[in-house]
């Protein structure tokens, strides 16, 4: 019997955001035990800390920048960003290979219809997109998702109609209700399933969370990060906090529901279970919030994967970047892995196997704002140039950054991540430096550059040329 696959994965949740972990003041007590049951690979990082570039590597196990998704699928740019239907993507390949398929969540991978018309007929707003029925849903057949909205307790969903569903509860209940209707409908098939359940919370607005998850943590003295500034350790700092720390609670107990189904119909042992992240949330350190920096808060992500009796549970310490979901997801189901792949497979580690893979991964970001793509473009200038770009491993985060503005100066940093894990002293790296990890660094990114035809300006004027 084939295995099934259900991969569920939470917007902008931090790796340091399980119990487990021992680090943030979350309280995920069915994540917990599913961590003690599953292989934990402790070294997963979003290659491109953004919604849509990881969500396009997790789906075509490409780099962002080979399919053409350099920043999110929004409104307000002369390129319109989207996921073409002629990738192949993990939908297209299980469906070909004999498994039902589903998506349910959020999906960000479609061009905003505002792009196209004042008045779509879905009524999608802003960055938001339905996605109808065909090759724009990339091998999915069950659907009920939407593009980029975040409105967490009013959410809508489209299934397959431009008619908005509107089930009036949070969005992570009501995913993961629909989300146990089809495992039931699926239970007894003779086909294998592979579901794909996105949530959107702890994206923010972190005040859209349920009452009964942020009362347990009105009164919780927030404990800081030692890299979060004293100006950041505000009373309105304590609250997001808190919020954010009640809506992972809250995906706990959704993901608690999964559990107990798979569980209580004895699926444990033909079912894989996936729980990951599209990338962190900075949560106040070095004085920033969100994500799309390098920082350890906002690259390291959740990734643990669970089937009884197959998978030992452990943990693995293999660098485990965007592009390498698909390809060991693939293996490991034992069906073909797309020659298009440019990620790596460690389905020998799932299988227990020693596994021969580099020891470093490619990081990287492009500005994306309309207002930066503009000014680089009024000079001549292309902004796919700028960003940053980097290389992560184990031990270090090596980084160059041109800026996302075209008067920003090159910086280029080391941090030891072992001996100052809280990225407070990093190594300012002189253009003329011969330290040979530098030398090292450089040579392994400009190697990416080159198989990605990345036009990154190496040269940048820096502070003083």
């Amino acid at each position: 019997m084939k295995t099934n696959l259900i991969y569920i994965f939470a917007d902008q949740w931090r790796y340091h955001a399980m119990g487990c972990v021992h680090e943030d003041q979350a309280v995920t007590p069915n994540m917990d035990e599913f961590a003690g049951e599953s292989l934990c690979f402790d070294h997963a990082y979003s290659t491109f800390p953004l919604c849509t570039p990881h969500r396009g590597s997790l789906m075509t196990g490409k780099y962002p920048f080979s399919i053409g998704l350099w920043t999110n699928c929004k409104i307000g740019l002369e390129e319109k960003l989207m996921l073409k239907p002629q990738e192949t993507c993990i939908g297209n390949v299980l469906k070909g290979g004999g498994y039902d398929t589903a998506y349910i969540g959020k999906w960000h991978l479609d061009a905003s219809e505002l792009n196209f018309t004042s008045c779509p007929e879905s009524g999608a707003k802003n960055w938001d997109a339905y996605t109808p029925p065909g090759e724009r849903r990339q091998g999915f057949d069950y659907w009920l998702s939407y593009g980029a909205c975040d409105d967490h307790l009013n959410p809508h969903y489209w299934a397959d109609s431009p008619k908005q569903i509107r089930p009036g509860k949070w969005s992570a209940e009501y995913e993961t209700d629909k989300a146990l209707e089809y495992l039931e409908a699926h239970r007894e098939s003779e086909k294998p399933f592979a579901l794909f359940l996105s949530y959107n919370p702890p994206h923010l607005p972190y005040k859209l969370v349920p009452e009964k998850y942020y009362e347990k943590f009105r009164d919780l003295e927030i404990q800081w990060r030692p890299n979060v500034p004293d100006w950041k350790r505000t009373p309105e700092m304590e609250v997001i906090a808190r919020q954010y720390f009640a809506a992972v609670n809250g995906i706990d107990e959704q993901f608690g529901r999964i559990l107990a189904y798979l569980r209580e119909n004895q699926m444990e042992e033909n079912t894989l279970v996936v729980l990951s992240a599209d990338h962190g949330e900075m949560l106040g350190s070095h004085g920033l919030m969100s994500k799309n920096v390098w920082y350890e808060e906002s690259i390291h992500i959740p990734l643990l994967m669970r089937q009884k009796n197959r998978i030992a549970p452990g943990r693995n310490d293999v660098i485990f970047a965007s592009p390498d979901h698909m390809p060991t997801l693939l293996e490991y189901l034992g069906l073909p892995v797309p020659d298009t792949c440019e990620g790596i497979s460690h389905a020998a580690s799932l299988l227990g196997q020693k596994e021969q893979a580099p020891d470093h991964m490619f990081l990287c970001s492009y500005p994306g704002s309309a207002e930066s793509v503009s000014a680089y473009a009024k000079l001549g200038l292309t902004h796919k140039a700028c960003g940053w770009r980097g290389i992560k491993t184990p031990d270090c985060t090596y980084v160059i950054t041109n800026g996302y503005m075209p008067d920003e100066k090159q910086e280029e940093y080391l941090y030891d991540d072992r001996q100052d894990p809280w990225q407070l002293h990093p190594l300012v790296i002189e253009r003329d430096c011969e330290d040979p990890r530098v030398v090292e660094f450089r040579e392994l990114l400009k190697g990416y550059l080159d198989m990605l035809d990345d036009p990154f300006l190496w040269n940048k004027k820096r502070e003083g040329e």
